[in-house]
Protein backbone atom coordinates (compact mmCIF):
# COMPACT_ATOMS: atom_id res chain seq x y z
CA UNK A 1 0.00 0.00 0.00
CA UNK A 2 1.93 3.39 -0.79
CA UNK A 3 0.85 6.10 1.32
CA UNK A 4 -0.76 9.34 -0.43
CA UNK A 5 -0.58 12.56 1.14
CA UNK A 6 -2.82 15.34 -0.33
CA UNK A 7 -3.24 18.95 0.78
CA UNK A 8 -5.50 22.14 -0.47
CA UNK A 9 -4.84 25.67 0.31
CA UNK A 10 -6.05 26.39 3.05
CA UNK A 11 -8.61 29.45 3.31
CA UNK A 12 -8.37 32.77 4.62
CA UNK A 13 -10.43 33.69 7.55
CA UNK A 14 -11.88 37.19 6.51
CA UNK A 15 -15.25 35.61 4.83
CA UNK A 16 -17.56 32.70 4.28
CA UNK A 17 -16.67 29.50 1.98
CA UNK A 18 -17.51 30.68 -1.94
CA UNK A 19 -17.41 28.69 -4.76
CA UNK A 20 -14.20 28.98 -6.16
CA UNK A 21 -13.17 27.25 -2.51
CA UNK A 22 -15.92 24.91 -3.19
CA UNK A 23 -14.37 24.12 -6.58
CA UNK A 24 -11.32 23.39 -4.99
CA UNK A 25 -12.09 21.29 -2.38
CA UNK A 26 -14.70 19.20 -4.11
CA UNK A 27 -11.39 18.74 -6.82
CA UNK A 28 -9.25 17.69 -4.05
CA UNK A 29 -11.61 15.52 -2.15
CA UNK A 30 -12.32 13.50 -5.94
CA UNK A 31 -8.64 13.11 -5.92
CA UNK A 32 -8.08 11.64 -2.50
CA UNK A 33 -11.11 8.87 -2.80
CA UNK A 34 -9.11 7.60 -6.22
CA UNK A 35 -6.65 7.42 -4.08
CA UNK A 36 -8.46 5.08 -1.57
CA UNK A 37 -10.26 3.26 -4.85
CA UNK A 38 -6.84 2.31 -5.56
CA UNK A 39 -6.08 1.13 -2.60
CA UNK A 40 -3.02 4.08 -0.72
CA UNK A 41 -3.60 4.99 2.45
CA UNK A 42 -4.32 8.60 2.00
CA UNK A 43 -3.96 11.89 4.42
CA UNK A 44 -6.10 14.39 3.07
CA UNK A 45 -5.92 17.90 4.75
CA UNK A 46 -7.31 20.96 5.01
CA UNK A 47 -7.42 23.79 7.20
CA UNK A 48 -7.62 27.94 7.70
CA UNK A 49 -5.03 30.62 7.52
CA UNK A 50 -5.78 32.55 10.26
CA UNK A 51 -3.32 35.29 10.73
CA UNK A 52 -2.73 38.08 9.37
CA UNK A 53 -3.63 42.24 8.60
CA UNK A 54 -6.65 41.69 6.20
CA UNK A 55 -8.09 39.12 9.56
CA UNK A 56 -7.52 41.96 11.80
CA UNK A 57 -9.02 44.46 9.78
CA UNK A 58 -11.98 42.54 9.56
CA UNK A 59 -12.41 42.01 12.97
CA UNK A 60 -11.92 45.56 14.11
CA UNK A 61 -14.73 46.46 11.54
CA UNK A 62 -17.06 44.08 13.41
CA UNK A 63 -15.97 44.84 16.77
CA UNK A 64 -14.72 41.68 18.07
CA UNK A 65 -11.17 39.83 19.10
CA UNK A 66 -9.34 38.25 15.94
CA UNK A 67 -9.83 34.82 17.44
CA UNK A 68 -13.51 35.01 18.16
CA UNK A 69 -13.80 35.68 14.12
CA UNK A 70 -11.56 33.42 13.18
CA UNK A 71 -13.67 30.84 15.44
CA UNK A 72 -16.37 31.77 13.73
CA UNK A 73 -15.59 31.59 10.22
CA UNK A 74 -13.38 28.13 10.57
CA UNK A 75 -16.85 26.19 12.68
CA UNK A 76 -18.62 28.07 8.81
CA UNK A 77 -16.18 26.08 7.01
CA UNK A 78 -15.70 23.18 8.23
CA UNK A 79 -20.10 23.17 8.32
CA UNK A 80 -19.90 23.74 4.34
CA UNK A 81 -17.10 21.15 4.16
CA UNK A 82 -18.85 18.33 5.88
CA UNK A 83 -22.26 19.42 4.09
CA UNK A 84 -20.37 18.65 0.64
CA UNK A 85 -19.05 15.46 1.77
CA UNK A 86 -15.69 16.11 1.56
CA UNK A 87 -13.81 13.18 3.16
CA UNK A 88 -10.55 14.63 4.49
CA UNK A 89 -9.16 13.76 7.86
CA UNK A 90 -6.99 16.17 8.73
CA UNK A 91 -7.82 20.25 9.68
CA UNK A 92 -5.20 22.50 10.38
CA UNK A 93 -5.70 26.19 11.91
CA UNK A 94 -2.68 28.51 11.86
CA UNK A 95 -3.85 29.62 15.21
CA UNK A 96 -3.25 26.07 16.85
CA UNK A 97 -0.62 25.69 19.31
CA UNK A 98 1.41 22.86 17.53
CA UNK A 99 1.08 24.78 14.27
CA UNK A 100 2.55 27.86 15.55
CA UNK A 101 5.63 25.94 17.49
CA UNK A 102 6.13 24.19 13.63
CA UNK A 103 6.75 27.79 12.52
CA UNK A 104 9.07 28.71 14.60
CA UNK A 105 10.54 25.87 14.82
CA UNK A 106 10.82 25.62 10.65
CA UNK A 107 11.87 29.16 10.71
CA UNK A 108 15.04 29.05 13.01
CA UNK A 109 16.15 25.78 11.10
CA UNK A 110 16.34 27.56 8.31
CA UNK A 111 18.25 30.23 10.09
CA UNK A 112 20.80 28.09 11.91
CA UNK A 113 21.36 26.24 8.50
CA UNK A 114 21.24 29.01 6.20
CA UNK A 115 22.08 32.36 8.26
CA UNK A 116 22.63 33.83 4.44
CA UNK A 117 19.12 33.68 3.69
CA UNK A 118 18.12 35.59 6.21
CA UNK A 119 18.67 39.74 6.24
CA UNK A 120 16.94 43.13 7.45
CA UNK A 121 16.42 46.25 5.16
CA UNK A 122 13.82 49.09 5.19
CA UNK A 123 11.28 48.89 2.43
CA UNK A 124 8.90 50.66 0.64
CA UNK A 125 6.20 49.62 -1.68
CA UNK A 126 2.84 49.18 -2.67
CA UNK A 127 1.42 46.24 -0.12
CA UNK A 128 -2.23 44.65 -0.96
CA UNK A 129 -4.12 43.47 2.20
CA UNK A 130 -5.91 41.20 0.09
CA UNK A 131 -2.78 39.09 -0.87
CA UNK A 132 -0.92 39.89 1.63
CA UNK A 133 1.85 40.79 -0.52
CA UNK A 134 3.82 43.81 -1.76
CA UNK A 135 2.88 43.99 -6.12
CA UNK A 136 5.22 44.32 -9.01
CA UNK A 137 4.27 46.77 -11.18
CA UNK A 138 2.76 44.27 -13.56
CA UNK A 139 0.58 43.09 -10.95
CA UNK A 140 -0.72 46.34 -10.72
CA UNK A 141 -3.69 48.07 -13.22
CA UNK A 142 -5.54 51.38 -12.67
CA UNK A 143 -3.38 51.85 -9.46
CA UNK A 144 -4.81 48.22 -8.16
CA UNK A 145 -4.35 44.74 -7.30
CA UNK A 146 -5.45 42.98 -10.70
CA UNK A 147 -6.53 39.99 -8.22
CA UNK A 148 -8.12 42.35 -5.66
CA UNK A 149 -9.76 45.31 -7.53
CA UNK A 150 -11.97 46.80 -4.89
CA UNK A 151 -9.30 47.16 -2.70
CA UNK A 152 -6.64 50.37 -2.65
CA UNK A 153 -3.13 49.89 -2.47
CA UNK A 154 -0.98 50.85 0.79
CA UNK A 155 2.01 52.35 0.32
CA UNK A 156 4.07 51.19 3.28
CA UNK A 157 7.28 51.98 4.86
CA UNK A 158 8.82 49.97 7.37
CA UNK A 159 12.40 47.73 8.59
CA UNK A 160 11.36 44.22 8.20
CA UNK A 161 13.23 40.92 7.92
CA UNK A 162 13.79 39.51 4.17
CA UNK A 163 14.39 36.29 2.71
CA UNK A 164 17.28 36.28 0.02
CA UNK A 165 14.79 34.24 -2.62
CA UNK A 166 17.27 35.21 -5.36
CA UNK A 167 19.67 32.44 -4.10
CA UNK A 168 17.26 30.05 -5.44
CA UNK A 169 16.95 30.93 -8.72
CA UNK A 170 19.37 28.22 -10.03
CA UNK A 171 18.18 25.53 -7.44
CA UNK A 172 14.36 25.78 -8.77
CA UNK A 173 15.19 26.18 -12.42
CA UNK A 174 17.11 22.94 -11.87
CA UNK A 175 14.92 21.08 -9.74
CA UNK A 176 12.33 22.37 -12.35
CA UNK A 177 14.18 20.35 -15.22
CA UNK A 178 15.09 17.28 -13.01
CA UNK A 179 11.12 17.21 -12.40
CA UNK A 180 8.93 17.71 -15.14
CA UNK A 181 6.11 17.28 -13.33
CA UNK A 182 6.50 18.90 -10.06
CA UNK A 183 3.96 22.17 -11.37
CA UNK A 184 1.09 20.91 -13.41
CA UNK A 185 -0.60 21.64 -15.48
CA UNK A 186 1.84 22.43 -18.20
CA UNK A 187 0.42 26.32 -18.31
CA UNK A 188 1.06 26.54 -14.88
CA UNK A 189 4.68 24.93 -15.39
CA UNK A 190 5.30 27.90 -18.53
CA UNK A 191 4.04 30.63 -16.53
CA UNK A 192 6.67 29.90 -13.35
CA UNK A 193 9.78 28.73 -15.71
CA UNK A 194 8.64 32.47 -17.47
CA UNK A 195 8.82 34.14 -13.91
CA UNK A 196 12.17 32.29 -13.50
CA UNK A 197 13.88 33.17 -17.02
CA UNK A 198 12.75 37.16 -16.11
CA UNK A 199 14.62 36.60 -12.80
CA UNK A 200 13.43 36.45 -9.28
CA UNK A 201 12.98 39.25 -6.41
CA UNK A 202 14.14 38.67 -2.31
CA UNK A 203 10.89 38.88 -0.16
CA UNK A 204 9.95 40.53 2.97
CA UNK A 205 9.35 38.14 5.23
CA UNK A 206 8.04 40.08 8.33
CA UNK A 207 5.42 43.01 9.26
CA UNK A 208 6.26 45.44 11.89
CA UNK A 209 3.19 47.10 13.10
CA UNK A 210 1.14 43.46 12.68
CA UNK A 211 0.14 41.76 15.89
CA UNK A 212 -2.34 39.64 14.67
CA UNK A 213 1.13 36.91 13.72
CA UNK A 214 3.26 34.19 15.03
CA UNK A 215 6.01 36.49 16.16
CA UNK A 216 9.03 36.31 14.38
CA UNK A 217 12.05 34.57 16.23
CA UNK A 218 14.33 37.27 16.06
CA UNK A 219 13.34 41.36 15.74
CA UNK A 220 15.23 43.98 14.32
CA UNK A 221 18.77 45.11 14.80
CA UNK A 222 16.50 48.47 15.90
CA UNK A 223 15.10 46.65 18.49
CA UNK A 224 11.63 46.09 16.92
CA UNK A 225 9.78 42.85 17.14
CA UNK A 226 8.06 41.27 14.26
CA UNK A 227 5.32 39.40 12.96
CA UNK A 228 5.89 36.52 10.76
CA UNK A 229 4.66 37.26 7.03
CA UNK A 230 1.04 35.79 6.58
CA UNK A 231 2.56 33.16 3.88
CA UNK A 232 5.52 32.27 5.93
CA UNK A 233 2.90 31.13 8.28
CA UNK A 234 0.98 29.80 6.09
CA UNK A 235 2.83 27.58 4.03
CA UNK A 236 4.15 25.14 6.72
CA UNK A 237 0.99 23.95 7.75
CA UNK A 238 1.34 21.02 5.08
CA UNK A 239 4.45 19.77 7.12
CA UNK A 240 3.50 21.01 10.44
CA UNK A 241 -0.11 18.03 9.80
CA UNK A 242 2.82 15.60 9.78
CA UNK A 243 3.90 16.41 13.21
CA UNK A 244 6.70 18.00 12.67
CA UNK A 245 9.10 18.84 14.77
CA UNK A 246 7.97 15.85 16.78
CA UNK A 247 8.69 12.81 15.98
CA UNK A 248 7.65 10.27 13.32
CA UNK A 249 6.95 13.46 10.66
CA UNK A 250 8.87 11.88 8.00
CA UNK A 251 6.41 9.11 8.11
CA UNK A 252 4.36 11.13 6.10
CA UNK A 253 6.56 14.50 4.55
CA UNK A 254 7.10 14.88 1.58
CA UNK A 255 3.73 15.49 0.42
CA UNK A 256 2.34 13.66 -2.78
CA UNK A 257 0.43 16.52 -3.80
CA UNK A 258 -0.47 20.50 -3.67
CA UNK A 259 -3.82 21.54 -4.76
CA UNK A 260 -3.85 25.10 -5.19
CA UNK A 261 -5.63 28.01 -7.40
CA UNK A 262 -3.61 29.46 -10.05
CA UNK A 263 -3.48 32.92 -8.16
CA UNK A 264 -1.06 31.14 -5.81
CA UNK A 265 1.09 28.99 -7.85
CA UNK A 266 4.27 31.15 -7.24
CA UNK A 267 3.54 31.22 -3.54
CA UNK A 268 3.79 26.73 -3.79
CA UNK A 269 6.17 26.21 -6.69
CA UNK A 270 8.75 28.87 -6.12
CA UNK A 271 8.65 30.72 -2.16
CA UNK A 272 7.25 27.38 -0.44
CA UNK A 273 10.14 24.99 -1.84
CA UNK A 274 12.75 27.52 -1.20
CA UNK A 275 11.60 27.63 2.10
CA UNK A 276 12.21 24.36 2.64
CA UNK A 277 14.93 24.01 0.57
CA UNK A 278 16.82 26.72 3.10
CA UNK A 279 15.69 24.56 6.06
CA UNK A 280 17.40 21.49 4.25
CA UNK A 281 14.00 19.79 4.22
CA UNK A 282 12.84 17.48 1.07
CA UNK A 283 10.64 19.36 -1.16
CA UNK A 284 6.85 18.29 -2.45
CA UNK A 285 6.66 15.74 -5.27
CA UNK A 286 3.91 17.98 -6.83
CA UNK A 287 1.72 21.45 -6.94
CA UNK A 288 -1.29 21.32 -9.35
CA UNK A 289 -2.67 24.98 -9.66
CA UNK A 290 -6.17 24.60 -10.95
CA UNK A 291 -8.02 27.53 -12.69
CA UNK A 292 -10.99 29.63 -11.40
CA UNK A 293 -14.95 29.42 -11.80
CA UNK A 294 -15.98 32.13 -13.21
CA UNK A 295 -20.44 34.05 -13.07
CA UNK A 296 -20.25 36.15 -16.31
CA UNK A 297 -16.48 35.99 -16.71
CA UNK A 298 -15.84 37.11 -13.24
CA UNK A 299 -14.09 35.40 -10.84
CA UNK A 300 -15.82 34.22 -7.42
CA UNK A 301 -14.52 36.01 -4.79
CA UNK A 302 -15.21 38.25 -1.55
CA UNK A 303 -13.44 40.89 -2.71
CA UNK A 304 -14.81 41.15 -5.90
CA UNK A 305 -18.13 41.14 -5.55
CA UNK A 306 -18.94 38.01 -7.58
CA UNK A 307 -20.58 35.49 -5.47
CA UNK A 308 -23.18 32.95 -5.40
CA UNK A 309 -24.29 31.21 -2.57
CA UNK A 310 -23.42 27.90 -2.03
CA UNK A 311 -26.53 26.70 0.00
CA UNK A 312 -28.70 27.60 -2.76
CA UNK A 313 -26.47 25.56 -5.66
CA UNK A 314 -26.75 22.92 -3.41
CA UNK A 315 -30.30 22.81 -2.42
CA UNK A 316 -31.23 23.04 -6.22
CA UNK A 317 -30.60 19.02 -6.78
CA UNK A 318 -28.57 17.86 -3.50
CA UNK A 319 -24.62 18.10 -2.73
CA UNK A 320 -23.71 15.06 -4.91
CA UNK A 321 -25.36 16.54 -8.11
CA UNK A 322 -23.46 19.73 -7.24
CA UNK A 323 -20.02 18.42 -6.96
CA UNK A 324 -21.03 16.19 -10.26
CA UNK A 325 -22.10 19.17 -12.11
CA UNK A 326 -18.51 21.43 -11.29
CA UNK A 327 -16.12 18.25 -12.43
CA UNK A 328 -18.36 17.92 -15.48
CA UNK A 329 -18.39 21.19 -16.12
CA UNK A 330 -15.39 23.26 -15.40
CA UNK A 331 -12.11 21.46 -16.63
CA UNK A 332 -9.85 20.16 -13.98
CA UNK A 333 -6.58 22.45 -15.73
CA UNK A 334 -8.12 25.57 -17.25
CA UNK A 335 -11.09 28.27 -16.30
CA UNK A 336 -14.88 27.44 -16.64
CA UNK A 337 -18.02 28.60 -16.40
CA UNK A 338 -20.81 28.35 -13.64
CA UNK A 339 -24.57 28.69 -15.04
CA UNK A 340 -27.82 27.70 -13.64
CA UNK A 341 -29.08 26.69 -17.23
CA UNK A 342 -25.97 24.32 -17.69
CA UNK A 343 -26.75 23.17 -14.27
CA UNK A 344 -30.20 22.28 -15.09
CA UNK A 345 -29.57 20.95 -18.35
CA UNK A 346 -26.74 18.55 -17.48
CA UNK A 347 -28.76 17.41 -13.96
CA UNK A 348 -32.08 16.88 -15.97
CA UNK A 349 -29.99 15.18 -19.08
CA UNK A 350 -27.47 12.84 -17.37
CA UNK A 351 -28.29 12.28 -14.07
CA UNK A 352 -32.44 12.15 -13.92
CA UNK A 353 -32.91 11.16 -17.58
CA UNK A 354 -29.68 9.15 -18.06
CA UNK A 355 -28.17 7.66 -14.39
CA UNK A 356 -31.52 8.00 -12.56
CA UNK A 357 -33.55 6.01 -15.62
CA UNK A 358 -31.02 3.81 -16.30
CA UNK A 359 -31.15 2.49 -12.90
CA UNK A 360 -35.50 2.49 -12.45
CA UNK A 361 -35.50 0.45 -15.63
CA UNK A 362 -32.87 -2.31 -14.62
CA UNK A 363 -34.35 -2.35 -10.54
CA UNK A 364 -37.75 -2.62 -12.00
CA UNK A 365 -37.25 -5.15 -14.78
CA UNK A 366 -35.04 -7.49 -12.49
CA UNK A 367 -38.36 -6.88 -10.25
CA UNK A 368 -40.80 -7.55 -12.49
CA UNK A 369 -39.06 -10.83 -14.59
CA UNK A 370 -36.93 -12.41 -12.47
CA UNK A 371 -38.17 -11.57 -8.77
CA UNK A 372 -35.79 -9.21 -7.57
CA UNK A 373 -32.61 -11.41 -8.66
CA UNK A 374 -30.50 -10.74 -11.22
CA UNK A 375 -30.35 -14.03 -13.72
CA UNK A 376 -26.88 -16.11 -13.94
CA UNK A 377 -24.94 -14.48 -16.96
CA UNK A 378 -21.51 -14.64 -17.81
CA UNK A 379 -18.92 -11.74 -17.33
CA UNK A 380 -20.70 -9.32 -19.45
CA UNK A 381 -18.97 -6.39 -21.66
CA UNK A 382 -15.55 -7.33 -20.08
CA UNK A 383 -14.08 -5.23 -22.91
CA UNK A 384 -16.29 -2.22 -22.31
CA UNK A 385 -15.36 -2.23 -18.42
CA UNK A 386 -11.33 -3.15 -19.27
CA UNK A 387 -11.28 -0.07 -21.22
CA UNK A 388 -13.26 1.97 -19.18
CA UNK A 389 -11.17 1.38 -16.27
CA UNK A 390 -7.85 1.77 -17.87
CA UNK A 391 -9.09 5.39 -20.01
CA UNK A 392 -10.29 6.36 -15.91
CA UNK A 393 -7.31 5.40 -14.48
CA UNK A 394 -5.43 7.51 -17.08
CA UNK A 395 -7.19 10.63 -16.74
CA UNK A 396 -7.26 10.24 -12.83
CA UNK A 397 -3.91 9.79 -12.85
CA UNK A 398 -2.94 12.74 -14.22
CA UNK A 399 -5.73 14.80 -12.20
CA UNK A 400 -8.12 15.45 -15.19
CA UNK A 401 -10.84 15.05 -13.25
CA UNK A 402 -13.77 16.46 -15.75
CA UNK A 403 -12.22 13.64 -17.99
CA UNK A 404 -12.08 10.80 -15.32
CA UNK A 405 -16.13 11.80 -14.86
CA UNK A 406 -16.97 11.60 -18.66
CA UNK A 407 -15.13 8.48 -18.73
CA UNK A 408 -17.54 6.98 -15.91
CA UNK A 409 -20.20 8.85 -17.85
CA UNK A 410 -19.60 7.00 -20.28
CA UNK A 411 -20.32 3.65 -18.95
CA UNK A 412 -23.61 4.53 -18.44
CA UNK A 413 -24.64 6.35 -21.95
CA UNK A 414 -23.12 2.34 -23.47
CA UNK A 415 -25.74 1.06 -21.25
CA UNK A 416 -28.46 3.38 -22.12
CA UNK A 417 -27.34 2.43 -26.05
CA UNK A 418 -27.63 -1.06 -25.22
CA UNK A 419 -31.24 -0.35 -23.80
CA UNK A 420 -32.33 1.07 -26.69
CA UNK A 421 -30.85 -1.26 -29.09
CA UNK A 422 -32.21 -4.33 -27.33
CA UNK A 423 -35.59 -3.05 -25.89
CA UNK A 424 -35.45 -6.02 -23.34
CA UNK A 425 -39.33 -5.20 -22.27
CA UNK A 426 -40.01 -5.98 -25.86
CA UNK A 427 -37.89 -9.47 -25.75
CA UNK A 428 -39.50 -10.71 -22.21
CA UNK A 429 -42.59 -10.80 -24.60
CA UNK A 430 -40.62 -13.96 -26.40
CA UNK A 431 -39.96 -17.17 -24.89
CA UNK A 432 -37.16 -17.63 -27.31
CA UNK A 433 -35.05 -14.32 -26.37
CA UNK A 434 -35.28 -15.32 -22.62
CA UNK A 435 -31.27 -16.08 -22.63
CA UNK A 436 -30.46 -12.92 -24.25
CA UNK A 437 -33.27 -11.08 -21.73
CA UNK A 438 -31.09 -12.34 -19.04
CA UNK A 439 -27.81 -11.43 -20.53
CA UNK A 440 -29.24 -8.39 -21.29
CA UNK A 441 -30.30 -7.63 -17.34
CA UNK A 442 -27.47 -8.96 -15.90
CA UNK A 443 -25.17 -6.28 -18.50
CA UNK A 444 -27.23 -3.43 -17.37
CA UNK A 445 -26.40 -4.16 -13.72
CA UNK A 446 -22.84 -4.67 -14.48
CA UNK A 447 -22.78 -1.56 -15.98
CA UNK A 448 -24.38 0.41 -13.46
CA UNK A 449 -22.47 -1.18 -10.89
CA UNK A 450 -19.10 -0.08 -12.68
CA UNK A 451 -20.69 3.54 -13.09
CA UNK A 452 -21.42 3.31 -8.97
CA UNK A 453 -17.68 2.74 -8.68
CA UNK A 454 -16.65 5.25 -10.76
CA UNK A 455 -18.40 8.24 -10.42
CA UNK A 456 -18.01 7.22 -6.88
CA UNK A 457 -15.17 10.16 -5.91
CA UNK A 458 -17.65 12.80 -7.44
CA UNK A 459 -20.61 11.70 -6.00
CA UNK A 460 -19.85 9.44 -3.05
CA UNK A 461 -23.47 9.94 -1.34
CA UNK A 462 -25.16 8.91 -4.57
CA UNK A 463 -22.84 6.26 -5.79
CA UNK A 464 -23.19 4.37 -2.32
CA UNK A 465 -27.33 4.57 -2.81
CA UNK A 466 -26.68 3.40 -6.54
CA UNK A 467 -24.98 0.39 -5.15
CA UNK A 468 -26.76 -0.43 -2.31
CA UNK A 469 -29.91 -0.69 -4.51
CA UNK A 470 -27.92 -3.23 -6.86
CA UNK A 471 -28.13 -5.58 -3.79
CA UNK A 472 -24.48 -6.89 -3.98
CA UNK A 473 -24.83 -8.06 -0.43
CA UNK A 474 -21.49 -6.05 0.52
CA UNK A 475 -21.80 -2.57 1.76
CA UNK A 476 -18.40 -1.03 0.69
CA UNK A 477 -17.61 -0.07 -2.74
CA UNK A 478 -15.01 -2.42 -4.64
CA UNK A 479 -11.93 -0.65 -5.77
CA UNK A 480 -11.06 -0.24 -9.13
CA UNK A 481 -8.71 -3.51 -9.43
CA UNK A 482 -12.14 -5.61 -8.44
CA UNK A 483 -13.81 -4.52 -11.68
CA UNK A 484 -12.66 -6.88 -14.02
CA UNK A 485 -13.72 -9.82 -12.21
CA UNK A 486 -17.28 -8.15 -11.13
CA UNK A 487 -19.95 -10.80 -11.08
CA UNK A 488 -23.30 -9.53 -10.53
CA UNK A 489 -24.83 -13.22 -10.58
CA UNK A 490 -27.22 -13.41 -7.53
CA UNK A 491 -27.39 -9.47 -6.49
CA UNK A 492 -30.84 -8.97 -5.33
CA UNK A 493 -32.26 -5.39 -6.51
CA UNK A 494 -34.22 -3.04 -4.61
CA UNK A 495 -36.72 -1.31 -7.29
CA UNK A 496 -37.84 1.80 -4.98
CA UNK A 497 -37.11 4.92 -4.76
CA UNK A 498 -36.11 7.54 -7.24
CA UNK A 499 -32.17 8.26 -7.70
CA UNK A 500 -32.31 11.52 -9.48
CA UNK A 501 -35.71 12.96 -9.13
CA UNK A 502 -36.45 14.97 -12.56
CA UNK A 503 -36.39 19.49 -11.65
CA UNK A 504 -39.95 19.51 -11.37
CA UNK A 505 -40.32 17.23 -8.74
CA UNK A 506 -36.18 17.31 -6.83
CA UNK A 507 -36.43 18.31 -3.66
CA UNK A 508 -33.79 20.59 -1.32
CA UNK A 509 -31.07 18.63 0.81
Amino acid sequence: MSRFYLTTAIDYANGDPHLGHAFEKIGADAIARYHRLIGDDVRFCMGMDEHGQKVAQTAAARGVEPQALVDELAGRFAGMWRRLNISNDRWVRTTDAHHRRGVKALIERALERSPDDFYEKSYEGLYCVGCELFKRENEIQDGRCVLHPTRELQWTEERNWFFRLTNYQDFLRAHFDAHPDFLRPASRRNEILALLESGLEDISITRARLSWAIPFPRPTSDGVDQGTWVWFDALPNYLTDTGYPDADWEAWWPAQLHVVGKDITRLHAVIWPAMLHSAGLPLPHGVWGHGFVTLGGEKFSKSSGVSLELDEAINRFGADAFRYFLIREVPWDADGAFSWERFTDRYTSELANGLGNLASRATSMIGKYHGGVVPASPLAASEDVASAVQRYRAAMDSNLLHTGADVAFEVVRTANALVAEKQPWKMAKDPALAGELDAVLATMVRYLAVSAVLLSPFMPGKAAELWARLGSGRESLPGLDELAALDVSGWTVQPEGILFPRPEVAAPA
